[in-house]
């Protein structure tokens, strides 16, 4: 009777290689092979000793190709002071220097669980996480005794792995790298081929990939990103050097969809230190899109060939939620919108109601929607992301605090003030208790937490959140970071809506300080800080700094984008408004024009900005005395107002109310009347007939019916703005000397009251 044959082992999608000249007694294949997949199995349950302690064993067995240093070292730490010898037999071997070893036969099986005194460490199954694919080759190895491969590559491999879960990087690219050294040649050491080309990899085939990835992932996680580049590259020029294959395939699309993570994390990382012209944000996100999408291509035809595979499908879906990423991160909203869809349902359609991949895509898909002003959809994947992650990873998870303060930014954008500070809150004590008081997230959310304090004018809370924000980015954040440069902008304006001139002015040049450090002084960043604190100072009526800085901002955008550009008609117009407010009208007149003419030769200029300037052009002639000039400059504003926003638009109201106020202070009341008339025509439509901006204007017309002696027409307006004023709670009526129209109370303007009384006794006051 024939023997039967041994079993032959099932191919894998991309193993180390069996072709390697074995180095270990014939023997004691079996046992070898016996403790490392034991030591697998423990491995993949998270039993840190009980793997390690196996893995030491099967070593034992592979010397030479294991020196007893490599082994020390991937084992230190992992193993208790004196591993106890297991009371079961040993078998005696001479090992291959002539040494007598004592070899343990493989311990008996063990309970699913690890008991409670054996150290744990994650377990990191490829799927368990937040899935980038980056864990394609995460699994331990096994080995086939039968197969008479050198076990010393796959051991190594394992021990790899054991080091890298246990947050030793530095001692798993040793085993890694000594892994790659024995299976490209077993005779040479590891030292005299650290560096070779990539070719040897090639030549190595397939089997280099695992190996290549996995250097790839530790030195990544040591923020060695260009080894890691390195290695991943490597890697694909291993795949795409082999035999056409499924394992080929799919060892390409594993690696260029690593190289596209790290193309898209340097770009996401692209804002703490912006480049002069932004342009390493979107080369990054191009080639991570590029890398993202040729993955996806190559998964999706591995799919179409096996559509059972639970593996691939969840790869595709990765892949797909990569594409969707790559095209958030460069703006194609839209782009990112399908994908994001398509895995969505994806993931959902074959993970458990609670895996954090679906809350990822819940999350990204949750993102894009509110992007896009899809808010309920929006309110609604957050909700499922946070209900994931707080029963995954707990309430206090620093996940867990993103979902909430994505949550209450729905909410802020829904105008729902309440739930949004509650949400605002909630998350600022989870984060503060996930990563610490000091943390840049932290400071994010107390950011979040001022603008919507700010939005509520709730000035002395928003700049309570912004000083906090602020002490902790001076902690952990670099000098020059530009969310350090936003909080201080933030507090400049806070303070200067508390009326704070002075403390909106060291802000505000505090920031443009540190702008020039970072950015260098002919950044167009610089300039706009430069702005910034030229109307800082002239609220304070240092109009001297402001004109200078004005000035420099002019020579820096001047440098940037030539004459013919929107930003130096703005920074022209800025002048003449410094100078107008020294008085030197001449001279703002001639900054006014030049804007104007800038603004009139820039491609796409848009009317609005036309229509500011020719505004500002006539209030300075008319401080000039020009009143002939300033009436038609008004009125040529008024003219474009009309054409480029319609005629009952609200953001004609400024320049109306001002035209007829002019009106009125040079006795042209019929006009002013007019003009008034348009205000309240418009009120009524944008505010109702019960609106506040109805009821001023009102009080306007009836004041000059007053100075008209037109009681009837006078009555009635005073008679409806207090009606609207009484309804809204603000029913004061007080004599003045000026006509505010943005009060919320009835004023009337008294001069003329002793004449209108002599001529209208029904009009005088009761004795």
């Amino acid at each position: 009777m024939n023997a039967p044959r041994p079993k032959r082992r099932r191919s894998r999608p991309c193993d180390l290689r069996d072709d390697v000249a074995p180095h270990v007694h014939p023997d004691a294949e079996a046992a070898v092979a016996a403790f490392n997949n034991r030591g697998a199995d423990c491995l993949e349950r998270g039993a840190a000793e009980d793997a390690a302690d196996c893995f030491r064993r099967a070593a034992s067995l592979c010397a030479p190709a294991l020196p007893r240093s490599v082994c020390q070292g991937a084992l230190a730490g992992l193993l208790p002071p004196s591993t106890s010898r297991s009371a079961a037999r040993r078998v005696s071997l001479d090992a291959s220097d002539g040494d007598p070893m004592e070899v343990d036969a493989p311990p008996p099986s063990r309970p699913a669980s690890p008991p409670a005194s054996t150290a744990a460490i994650p377990a990191a199954p490829p799927r368990s996480e937040y899935d980038e694919g980056l864990a394609t080759y995460a699994r331990p190895l096994r080995i086939d005794a039968a197969s008479r491969a050198d076990p010393a590559p796959v051991l190594l491999f394992n021990l790899g792995l054991l080091r890298a879960r246990s947050g030793d990087d530095a001692a798993a690219a040793g085993c890694f790298e000594h892994a790659l050294a024995v299976l490209r040649c077993p005779s040479r050491p590891p030292q005299e081929q650290a560096h070779e080309t990539p070719a040897a990899d090639q030549a190595d085939g397939l089997a280099a990939v695992p190996l290549l990835h996995n250097l790839g992932h530790v030195h990544r996680r040591a923020h060695n990103n260009e080894l890691a580049r390195a290695m991943y590259a490597r890697a694909l020029a291993a795949a795409e050097a082999a035999p056409p294959s499924r394992a080929a395939r799919a060892a390409a699309a594993a690696a260029r969809n690593c190289l596209g993570v790290l193309a898209f994390r340097a770009a996401g990382t692209a804002g703490g230190a912006p480049s002069a012209d932004g342009g390493d944000k979107v080369d990054g996100a191009a080639q991570a899109l590029e890398m993202f999408a040729a993955s996806l291509a190559l998964r999706r035809g591995l799919l179409e060939e096996a559509p059972a595979d639970d593996e691939l499908r969840r790869d595709v879906a990765t892949a797909m939620n990569n594409v969707g990423r790559a095209h958030y991160l460069r703006g194609e909203y839209d782009a990112a919108l399908a994908v994001y869809v398509e895995a969505y349902r994806r993931r959902c359609a074959m993970l458990p109601r609670d895996h954090l991949d679906r809350a990822a895509s819940a999350y990204n898909l949750g993102q894009t929607r509110h992007r896009l002003g899809h808010l309920d959809e929006a309110l609604g994947l957050y909700r499922e992301f946070h209900r994931i992650v707080a029963r995954r990873l707990g309430s206090t998870h620093r996940d867990a605090a993103v979902g909430l303060k994505c949550l209450a930014q729905v909410h802020r954008d829904r105008s729902e003030y309440d739930d949004a500070t509650r949400l605002y809150n909630d998350s600022l004590a989870a984060a503060k208790a996930a990563l610490g008081p000091r943390h840049p997230e932290v400071a994010g959310t107390l950011n979040k937490l001022g603008n919507l304090h700010y939005e509520r004018s709730d000035f002395a809370s928003a700049l309570a959140a912004y000083e906090e924000g602020l002490a902790v980015e001076r902690t952990v954040l670099p000098r020059g970071h530009a969310n350090i440069i936003v909080t201080l902008t933030n507090l400049a304006q806070t303070h200067g809506h508390m009326g704070d001139h002075r403390a909106a002015l060291e802000r505000h040049a505090e920031a443009c300080a540190l702008q020039t450090e970072a950015l260098g002084p002919t950044h167009p960043k610089v300039a706009a800080a430069l702005g910034n604190v030229a109307r800082a100072s002239c609220r304070l009526g240092h109009y001297d700094r402001a004109l200078n800085a004005q000035q420099e901002a002019l020579r820096i955008r001047r440098a940037i984008h030539g004459n013919a550009h929107a930003d130096v008609a703005a920074t022209l117009n800025s002048i003449g408004l410094v100078l107008f407010r020294q008085g030197r009208y001449d001279r703002a007149v001639a900054a006014f024009e030049e804007s104007l003419r800038v603004r009139r030769r820039c491609a796409g200029e848009r009317p609005g900005d036309v229509a500011a300037v020719l505004y500002n052009i006539a209030t300075a002639h008319l401080e000039r005395g020009d009143a002939a000039r300033a009436m038609a400059g008004y009125a040529e504003t008024l003219e474009v107002e009309r054409a480029s926003l319609g005629r009952d638009h609200r953001g004609r109201l400024a320049t109306l109310r001002h035209v007829a106020g002019v009106c009125r202070g040079r006795g042209e009341l019929d006009a002013a009347l007019g003009h008034f008339a348009e205000v309240l025509r418009i009120e009524q439509r944008h505010g109702g007939a019960d609106g506040p901006g109805a009821a001023r204007a009102l009080n306007a017309m009836g004041n000059i019916y007053l100075r008209k002696a037109d009681t009837a027409r006078m009555m009635e307006c005073f008679a409806e703005a207090t009606r609207i004023f009484a309804l809204r709670g603000a029913a004061g009526v007080e004599d003045c000397d000026c006509d505010d129209d943005e009060d919320a109370d009835l004023r009337i303007t008294g001069y003329n009251f002793y004449s209108l009384a002599l001529s209208h006794p029904e009009c005088a006051a009761a004795a």
